[in-house]
């Protein structure tokens, strides 16, 4: 709990980063509001190979500590920082290269497509700011420190929370810049945590300090993280390219059905906060316990980690289930959003559930390098299930964006009972035996 409840503080923290904006903008119009929702499954397929570098870096620094070697974790902290930061660059060149297009293909509705390029464009230009608190986040959750990232990202999220109305409606001196002000906001934030991130690291905590001497790319050390890394990486890039494709089905059903998968996406994830939180530390002790030879210890922290999320869970999707319409009215008033989201959450609710514990399950996974078995559950659960059953329930049924919320309900559930059965018999443990690491 010590490990998991500033993670699951700065999971709340981050979902209320990314409702700040929604909150703002629902102020202005459904059209308003709607080029974050559009723009976030975007953002998100582009940043995963930061995510899974990143977990490769939790990783290896977690099984290091666990065998008492610091020098390996310095190590892992620097050529993570190295691959990630010119990665970051990458992805932001390529993102702002393919904004417009994806947008027309994603059937994006004429009177907000200016809107969410203006957004996207500008978001785009914070992934570096994004990455490098990645790294800092990775690195000392790896080592059990996750008080450090939730003080630097409490400092970003309030200075957005500050921006975001200033910006948006312009009081005062300020111009209202709309729904490009909200944008800018955003990425003034990321680049401040982003600054602190690397004073930290430069500073020194834990044994983990970048030098310039380690920071030179060693291609054995890449490989191995792309062996960790990659593998997460692919799953969670085609869930979030699965998701995007669901915005697409979403989209052309007008603004409303937009507004509500927006509103309910953020608020769903809200409750998986604690699964999340749970499941950090699930990766941090499990590392350290198989790095250290203890499957024994790795299997009580999995058994632990399980009958807290249950805990955690519980009450919060009693909530959603019950009051899902009233949760959507505080974002947007806009009747047909309210009846939407109040469906969704009256579906989606008991899934929540069910994820909550696969996501405990595959952070076990992730601390054991054992990523190959959540690249297969990660597109089994979008591409196997959710994207095709979505498509077939909205062209054969007359259920419209409801078709989703069904698919949504079907996917989670069915995705988590494969997840135990893997864990119950599969190897997990041994993903890295025989790898110099």
């Amino acid at each position: 709990m010590r490990i998991a409840w500033p993670v699951v503080v700065g999971n709340l923290i981050e979902t209320f980063y990314n409702l700040t904006d929604a909150f703002f903008l629902g102020k202005l119009g459904a059209s308003e509001i709607s080029a974050p929702s559009i723009s976030f499954s975007i953002m998100m397929f582009l940043i995963v190979l930061g995510t899974g570098l990143s977990g490769a870096g939790t990783t290896l620094i977690a099984q290091a500590k666990g065998r008492s070697e610091p020098g390996r974790m310095n190590h892992y902290l620097n050529q993570m920082t190295t691959f990630l930061v010119a990665a970051s660059l990458l992805i932001m060149a390529f993102g702002l290269l393919i904004s417009r297009p994806l947008l027309a293909l994603l059937q994006t509705p004429g009177e907000v497509m200016g809107f969410t390029l203006s957004y996207l464009r500008i978001c785009l230009c914070g992934i570096p700011f994004t990455f490098m608190y990645y790294i800092l986040q990775a690195a000392f959750i790896a080592v059990g420190d996750s008080f450090t990232p939730l003080w630097v990202h409490l400092i970003a999220v309030l200075l957005n929370a500050i921006l975001d109305p200033l910006l948006i409606f312009g009081p005062g001196p300020f111009p209202a810049l709309g729904v490009a002000g909200a944008a800018i906001a955003t990425i003034g934030s990321q680049a401040v945590a982003a600054a602190l991130s690397l004073a930290i690291l430069i500073k020194g905590e834990h044994g983990l300090r970048l030098s310039r001497a380690e920071l030179k790319p060693r291609g054995d050390t890449l490989r191995l993280f792309m062996q960790i890394g990659l593998p997460s990486s692919i799953g969670q890039a085609l869930s979030c390219l699965g998701f995007t494709v669901l915005q697409g089905l979403v989209n052309s059903f007008g603004t409303a059905a937009i507004a509500a998968f927006g509103v309910g996406n953020r608020v769903t994830s809200l409750f998986d906060v604690p699964a999340r939180g749970v499941a950090s530390a699930a990766t941090t002790l499990a590392g350290q316990a198989l790095g250290s030879g203890d499957r024994k210890e790795a299997g009580r922290v999995v058994r632990v980690c399980l009958w807290s999320c249950v805990a955690f869970l519980t009450p919060l999707l009693v909530l959603s289930f019950f009051a899902g319409g009233d949760i959507v009215r505080l974002f947007v008033d806009n009747p047909e959003a309210m009846r939407l989201g109040d469906i969704m959450f009256k579906i989606v609710s008991p899934s929540v559930f069910m994820f909550g514990l696969y996501l405990v399950v595959t952070g076990a996974f992730q601390g054991a390098g054992a990523t190959k078995i959540i690249m297969f559950l990660a597109i089994l659960r979008l591409w196997g299930t959710r994207v095709p059953l979505a498509y077939l329930l909205a062209l054969t049924t007359r259920l419209g964006p409801v078709s989703i919320w069904y698919a949504m309900l079907v996917s989670n559930s069915l995705t988590a009972i494969i997840g135990f059965i893997y864990y119950r018999r599969g190897p997990w443990m041994s993903a890295l035996a025989g790898k110099k690491i």
